[in-house]
Parts: structure tokens; C-alpha cells; sequence
């Protein structure tokens, strides 16, 4: 848990320095974010591939990989349609795309804004951000409460990039190209999602 709180402190300093315009000085903070997770990325890749447990995980996949990205879609939705009891303010359908997220906040608050409304857009951004920061503080929990494949599940479509270290420490490194491939999958699939909520 200790390294979950070590997590949000570089979120807190983060929004920090990001509010007080102390670290760009007209850099751009999308492409300094993308070589940053470029250099996770690789990062991860060498960890994985210095674990022969890992390795052998990924000769041993099969097509049973895709229940993973399926049970989390299917429990997202199921989660947001219970939501539905005690939000009535927005209906089902605008709860099912803020859900269609799935942690892919700079992509689904864009088409949310765009195809409905800029403030259902940053109700999306809120509750997929949230979804990022439960799961980089809670994964550990998650793990011993509901076994190894949930931290990837909590993670969304972020499972491939940001909540992607947290999972591998906590699940094991063998669970890092699940989680690969689980946020590809979910990541791949969010416009569509969100998309088909809000035009029917």
C-alpha cells in the first residue's frame, strides 16, 4: 500500500507543478506524456523480458485471453447499470458511454463533448480519471480480494500504459502482456462504445 500512496503523491506534486505552469515553459505536455510512456513502455518490456516466467507466459496464450477485456466490458456496464437505480439525472444511456471509457479519459471526454455535451464530457473525464486513481491506490487490495486478473480489470483500457506498473508489482510480471493486451483491446473498442451509446 505504501507504494500506492507514493503513487498519488507524484499525482498530487504533479497537479501541482501542472497548475502552477512550473515545468513546461512552452513545451508541449501531450508529447512530453507520450515519450514518458513511451519510456514505460520499453521499460516494462525489459522487465518482462528479463523474466523467463513471463516469457513463458506469452508462448503458452491462447484464445482465452479475450474473456479477460470481455469480463471487464460486461462488468462495467453491469456496474453502470446499477448506477442507473441512484442517478437520475442522467439516463442509462449517457451512464453506459461515460462507463465506455474505461479509464481512456483524453479519448472518451473528447468524443463525449463533441457528440453530446462539454459537461457530460467532463463528467466522463472526472470518472475515468477516478477509475485510473482507484486502481493505482487500491490494486493490492483488489488482488487479495478478488485474485490476480483484477487489478487488470480495475485498470481499463489504461492496463497497457499508466496503471501497467502497479499491475505488474502487484499481479506479477507474467500478467504484464495480459494487461497488454487487455488495454489494446479496451482501447481499440472505446470509440465504438462510446459512440453507440450516444446515438441510440
Amino acid at each position: 500500500m505504501r507504494g500506492s500512496f507514493i503513487i498519488l503523491g507524484f499525482f498530487v506534486l504533479g497537479l501541482l507543478i501542472g497548475r502552477l505552469d512550473l515545468l513546461y515553459h512552452g513545451l508541449n505536455p501531450d508529447r512530453i506524456s507520450t515519450w514518458v510512456i513511451y519510456l514505460l513502455m520499453f521499460l516494462v518490456g525489459v522487465g518482462v523480458g528479463a523474466d523467463k516466467k513471463a516469457l513463458r507466459a506469452l508462448l503458452t496464450i491462447n484464445l482465452k485471453i479475450f474473456w479477460i477485456p470481455v469480463g471487464t466490458i460486461a462488468g462495467t456496464l453491469a456496474g453502470m447499470a446499477v448506477l442507473s437505480l441512484f442517478i437520475r439525472q442522467l439516463s442509462v444511456a449517457e451512464l453506459m458511454a461515460i462507463g465506455s471509457g474505461f479509464g481512456y479519459y483524453s479519448l472518451s471526454s473528447v468524443i463525449i463533448t463533441e457528440m453530446h455535451s462539454a459537461e457530460l464530457g467532463v463528467i466522463a473525464l472526472l470518472s475515468n480519471v477516478i477509475r485510473e486513481i482507484i486502481t493505482l491506490l487500491f490494486a493490492p487490495l483488489f488482488m487479495v480480494l478478488f485474485g490476480k486478473l483484477a487489478p487488470i480489470a480495475a485498470g481499463g483500457a489504461t492496463s497497457m500504459d499508466t496503471t501497467l506498473p502497479v499491475i505488474t508489482q502487484t499481479s506479477g510480471k507474467e500478467f504484464a502482456l495480459m494487461a497488454l493486451f487487455h488495454g489494446i483491446v479496451l482501447s481499440i473498442l472505446v470509440p465504438f462504445l462510446v459512440s453507440f451509446w450516444l446515438v441510440i
